[in-house]
């Protein structure tokens, strides 16, 4: 698991809300704390959707909503000249997403070993973190998935220019 602290709120909160860099995660939870609370269940409500809708959007493979068809939403409840008092918000990499990135590991895990990879982004006294996290289906002492997931998210965070600092 790493632990980083996003250093410059204003610029992340701006690429995470008006950016498409976090779109094809999956959003499973966000809750933000403002005047009143509000808590996004990423989960797909199946009597919403149609089959032939589904399929259409791409949703057919994955239990969660991705973060783009989300993003608006949360940019209409945390924009305004006052800030939340918290936030957090739970993505995770759909399934195409986590067979690909597993394959490209070249460990022993399939995405049938491998639940979710995770991004946990939280706010709260204006400061803001990021932690990765890895549920496994099956027990395991290896780490190589925790390992090589960190070190993906760190990539990922230097290509889109998002300044950290490790906790």
């Amino acid at each position: 698991m790493l632990a980083l602290s996003l250093i410059d709120v204003k610029d992340f909160m701006n690429k995470f809300l008006r950016s498409e860099i976090f779109d094809h995660f999956l959003l499973q939870e966000g809750v933000i704390q403002t005047a009143a609370s509000y808590v996004i269940d990423g989960k797909i409500n199946d009597t919403f959707y149609t089959s032939e809708e589904k399929i259409s959007l791409g949703l057919e493979d994955d239990l969660f909503l991705p973060y783009s068809m989300l993003r608006q939403n949360f940019f209409d409840l945390i924009k305004g000249k006052k800030a939340p008092s918290s936030f957090k918000v739970i993505l995770s990499l759909s399934n195409k997403n986590l067979a690909r990135t597993l394959a490209g590991m070249k460990s022993n895990f399939t995405a049938e070993d491998i639940t979710a990879l995770f991004l946990n982004i939280h706010y709260q006294e204006q400061k803001l973190t990021l932690t990765t996290g890895v549920s496994y289906r099956i027990f395991s002492t290896d780490k190589t998935v925790e390992h090589e997931w960190d070190r993906l998210v760190l990539l990922f965070l230097k290509q889109n220019e998002i300044p950290f600092e490790e906790l």
